[in-house]
């Protein structure tokens, strides 16, 4: 539901526009990536995802989602995973996660896990990674695609009044998007080593979605570093067999 959600809506707010790279394909069971620059961007990628290719993945989000009347219920049901952050609760959502992953559903997540707190609606580089990711591929072997997004802040950033102004005006103004899906890669098993790879794979896919929209992409931003994992995201997750 939300992804053909997304896909029905997204023009209505913006011009999406989505490239890959050469002979991007997604396996069954694939863990996809994503810059988080929005609250708008979750949208942005589910609809390019549908479009481009017919993938609706399982996302892990916000765990206050599901508190929200209607949508708490649609996310429960679709499968969606719930992350309860700096709680040891959060654990689960790993181990939720591998599951889907196993079932061959695809998996979407933001390992930055917050968006950067910038009033303007300018484009923002990818963030320090948590380690979660690294830790999920390893266990249970699954590809990474790197997915980059940009215009989404032209949509809805900075506090709550400019972005309510921002959802209000979209119609009108009709900004530019772009989502990029990048080639999958595979992860070292070393965690800070895989953090950075898929940092840097993310950061370039975000340059190519924001070059597309004549954005200044940040360079020479050295090499990436990893965020210090949140607690109770325990080691819990099995690799698949």
């Amino acid at each position: 539901m939300l992804s053909r959600l997304a896909a029905n809506l997204v023009p209505f707010f913006g011009r999406l526009t989505v490239t890959t790279d050469p002979g991007t394909r997604l396996e069954p069971g694939s863990i996809l990536v994503v810059n988080h620059t929005s609250l708008a961007d979750p949208a942005l990628v589910l609809a390019a995802l549908r479009g481009r290719l017919a993938v609706e993945p399982v996302l892990l989000a916000a765990a206050g989602l599901w508190r929200i009347p209607l949508l708490g219920r649609a996310l429960a049901r679709e499968g969606h995973v719930p992350v309860h952050r700096n709680s040891a609760r959060a654990a689960a959502a790993l181990d939720h996660a591998a599951v889907a992953l196993a079932s061959g559903r695809h998996v979407m997540l933001y390992a930055e896990g917050r968006i950067p707190p910038r009033g303007d609606a300018a484009e923002n580089p990818p963030e320090l990674f948590r380690t979660g990711l690294a830790r999920l591929a390893r266990a249970t072997g699954a590809p990474v695609v790197p997915i980059g997004q940009a215009g989404a802040r032209r949509i809805t950033s900075g506090g709550r009044t400019k972005q309510i102004a921002g959802v209000l005006t979209a119609p009108v103004r009709r900004p530019g998007l772009h989502v990029h899906i990048g080639a999958p890669i595979r992860l070292p098993e070393d965690v800070a080593a895989a953090t950075a790879l898929a940092h840097g794979a993310v950061t370039e896919a975000w340059r190519t979605a924001a070059g597309a929209l004549g954005e200044p992409a940040a360079l020479g931003q050295g090499a990436p570093r990893v965020a210090p994992s949140r607690p109770g995201w325990r080691r819990s997750v099995r690799r698949r067999g």
